[in-house]
């Protein structure tokens, strides 16, 4: 349910596979797709302008060191067939402002990869993005004195072709509102850690609105009741929701066109291969007035609390009906006519979340056949790109029933992403396909799995990528996850981490890295075959009579101590239970060396980042415990107890509230105001801003004593957020549970949510200001908190083994 659910804090890393015969040899895959490269190959833009956009993303990211890289594209001949870069000592380099180090690659791309290769493995430097820190960049030596590279030179090629990223819903949970500036950004930064088949969904909807009314007579009011508003559009382009929180205004639609255009030209610019949607026969509900014999099926409830009309169940028309095809095609073509190109690759998802009426694998090859039908038809050089997710959860997918859609279209033209594979990789066991913000990670398995799955038995493997549905928070895993995608042999993650360590922060710290090994063996370990829907009491607080929580104590041995922790014992489906898959009191030894490096480090924004990361990390676990500890002290009666714990719990959203401040990559602020900004008038702005604070509370409709089936799905440790929304929801549950033992009643549920969902709905629309400024001492602040409760005897009980 990945790709429909509104999931924020997963990472999924994957592999690509295209369909072939499982005879054939591991080569395979790639081969495969040769046409389509030489096709994108020639039709790139010449190499003139993938080297003026390499220079320029150089200016934007070390503008001191301008001249000192030259840049040249080179023929994948050069490099031996593969794309490649290289990295040499400029043979003109004489005095200080003369180039110094020649990089060369058979893409835009490549070049600035090579470029950030160069600064990450030479000059120890590390590039992230600003909200996790921004990059370090004062180990590189001053322009005129770059290290020098081996006489040899340095010649990286890539094991696969391609390195993909975005997913489907990552535009709405992190791109809704962004200008070209921030896009900008961006695509520097895909370039520098190597992607070159990054998703481009921005804009589709103007193409839709130029499609449905000029080609299928569609009316305006027809569309606002199709699109989704501004941060919902992912759910309505995935059929889910239509209409919840729109209507998108015209100048909108217009605008984002526009910057799908940049967007577009600077990919193209650099050598990336954008992929855009395709039709997946999500269609508006007034298609059925106009075609009333074509098959158009009303789907059913996505999570709506009582099957509203207004944006509950939308409509599919059937691959199989002779308007698939025209629309799909219609789509295709309209988009290379206003685009003016296209890298032939188009993403559809028409059987994530709408599982095919029939299983008869000859039904569900005609799909899989009509689907890409409508591609090429609209461009004959088309290749499908699917999300393999599907497969992983949905039992209606048996090997038939994949073997069929697999098998529907042509080899070389289905291109399957696994999208969960560091967990539970697709690839092992589907023939190869035929032919919030939490610290999370695995590590080892990013290491190991894309080159296990090159290295498999027939595999069709073609590229890497990173899959999450939102960006900007644990930059590690997308510092490795990047890297893979030049390796060909498995990394020694522990020395990888004990590096990444000493770039980021700019200098060697032994037990700073002992600190990174301490989180590499722990919150960077998970194991347990469990994705990371956050669920933090804090910020995804529950909604359950607290007599059907039953806890209790469990001990353990943990480096040679008896340990406790208040854990769950039973729970309802109504209690979503934190995930937990660490020791808590490892967490918090390694944070306490960080705290003691802090004097050295406070000056180094990816310190303080990381810094007030973990901080919040230890404290989320803490309060959860808290939590259960509120929840203990009610069965025992003990109202006392519930108020001490209630108010320590509260203290401890107040005073990480205060923590987040400390630095701009935990704020409320710049998510709402930047939506504001994209507003032409008072209307659209206070529209724009309750689709903000929507998406991140309630998300989905409610009623007044039923909550969303979705709230808390977007969640946020955001400064402002926890202070304005988070304590005081806490604080409305432990009122009524107070009321409850002094009034010796039962747990007023019904209440609760009265209250608690006026809360919210009247905090959606409330319009108050929140900074865009970090503020505050990150370390002093964070000692302050550690002394303050994670020092505690009490404390040392929370651990989960």
């Amino acid at each position: 349910m990945e790709a429909n659910f509104p999931a924020f804090f997963l990472l999924f890393v994957f592999t690509f596979c295209s369909f072939v015969s499982s005879a054939l040899s591991s080569t395979v895959g790639v081969d495969s797709i040769s046409r389509l490269l030489e096709i994108q190959d020639r039709e790139k833009a010449p190499a003139s302008v993938q080297e003026a956009a390499a220079r320029a993303v150089l200016h934007r990211l070390l503008p001191s060191h301008s001249s000192s890289f030259d840049f040249r594209i080179v023929s994948k001949g050069q490099c031996g067939g593969e794309y490649c870069f290289m990295i040499r000592n400029h043979p003109s380099f004489r005095r200080p402002g003369d180039p110094e180090i020649l990089l060369a690659g058979t893409t835009g791309v490549e070049v600035v990869a090579g470029l950030h290769w160069y600064l990450k493995h030479w000059c120890g430097s590390h590039i992230s993005w600003d909200k996790t820190g921004g990059s370090q960049l004062f180990s590189v030596p001053k322009a005129g004195f770059l290290p020098r590279v081996y006489d040899t030179g340095i010649l990286v090629k890539r094991p696969i072709p391609w390195s993909y990223y975005q997913n489907a819903v990552t535009s709405s949970y992190s791109f809704a509102w962004w200008d070209w500036k921030r896009w900008e950004k961006e695509i520097d930064w895909m370039a520098l850690q190597g992607v070159n088949l990054p998703l481009a969904f921005t804009g589709q909807e103007a193409i839709w609105q130029k499609v449905f009314q000029e080609k299928f007579n569609m009316s305006n009011s027809d569309l606002d009741d199709f699109f989704g508003g501004p941060a919902f559009l992912s759910w309505s382009r995935m059929a889910n929701l239509h209409g919840w929180g729109g209507p998108l205004p015209q100048s909108w639609l217009d605008q984002q066109l526009i910057l799908q255009k940049k967007i577009l030209a600077r990919m193209y610019e650099l050598g990336m291969t954008p992929v855009l949607p395709a039709f997946s026969g999500n269609v508006p509900a007034a298609l059925k007035n106009t075609f009333p014999s074509a098959k158009i099926t009303r789907l059913g409830n996505w999570f709506s609390v009582k099957s509203d009309p207004r944006w509950c169940c939308t409509y599919l028309l059937d691959a199989t009906d002779p308007l698939f095809i025209e629309i799909g095609k219609a789509f295709v073509e309209r988009q290379v006519q206003e685009y003016g190109t296209t890298s032939h690759i188009y993403n559809c998802d028409t059987f994530d979340e709408n599982t095919p009426p029939f299983d008869d694998p000859e039904y569900i090859s005609s799909l899989g056949a009509a689907i890409f039908k409508g591609m090429e038809n609209g461009d004959s050089e088309a290749v499908w790109l699917m999300q393999g997710w599907l497969f992983s959860y949905d039992p209606f997918w048996r090997p038939p029933q994949m073997k069929a859609l697999l098998h529907s279209v042509p080899v070389g033209k289905l291109v399957v992403l696994d999208l969960f594979a560091e967990v539970k990789p697709i690839w092992i066991t589907s023939e190869q396909f035929y032919g919030n913000i939490e610290m999370y990670g695995v590590l080892d398995a990013i290491a190991s799995g894309p080159i296990e799955a090159r290295k498999s038995v027939n595999s069709t493997m073609v590229g890497v990528g990173m899959s999450m549905e939102g960006i900007e928070q644990n930059p590690i895993v997308y510092d490795l996850m990047s890297e893979m995608a030049f390796h060909h042999e498995e990394l020694d993650v522990k020395a990888w981490v004990d590096r990444y360590s000493t770039r980021r922060y700019g200098r060697l710290i032994p037990s700073i890295q002992d600190a990174w090994n301490i989180l590499y063996h722990t919150v960077y370990n998970c194991t347990d075959g469990a994705n990371n829907k956050n669920r933090d009491v804090i910020v995804a607080f529950p909604d359950v009579d607290p007599s059907l929580i039953s806890v209790q104590q469990e001990w353990s041995h943990h480096h040679g101590k008896l340990e406790s922790r208040t854990a769950v014992k039973e729970v309802t489906e109504s209690y979503d239970r934190p995930h937990l898959w660490y020791s808590t009191s490892e967490v918090i030894r390694s944070l306490k060396l960080f705290i003691s490096n802090g004097d050295e480090l406070s000056r180094s924004s990816t310190y303080r980042y990381d810094l007030v990361d973990l901080t919040r990390q230890a404290l989320a676990k803490y309060a959860n415990e808290l939590f259960l500890k509120v929840i203990e002290a009610y069965h025992s009666q003990d109202v006392h107890g519930v108020a001490f714990h209630s108010q320590r719990f509260l203290d401890v959203v107040e005073d990480m509230d205060t923590l987040l401040a400390c630095h701009d990559g935990f704020l409320l602020g710049p998510w709402l105001e930047s939506a504001k900004q994209l507003a032409q008038n008072e209307q659209q702005e206070k529209q724009f801003e309750w689709n903000g604070r929507t998406q991140i509370t309630m998300w989905y409709d409610n009623t007044e004593e039923e909550p969303s089936l979705l709230r808390d799905y977007g969640n946020k440790y955001w400064s402002g957020l926890l202070r304005d929304y988070y304590g005081p929801r806490a604080t409305i549950y432990f009122k009524y549970l107070i009321e409850s033992l002094e009034r010796g009643e039962d747990f007023r549920l019904k209440e609760w949510r009265r209250e608690w969902i006026k809360l919210t709905n009247d905090w959606q629309t409330r319009g108050n200001i929140f900074s865009v400024r970090g503020t505050g001492d990150a370390l002093n602040t964070s000692r302050w908190l550690f002394n303050k409760y994670l020092s505690t005897p009490e404390m040392e009980l929370i651990n989960p083994y």
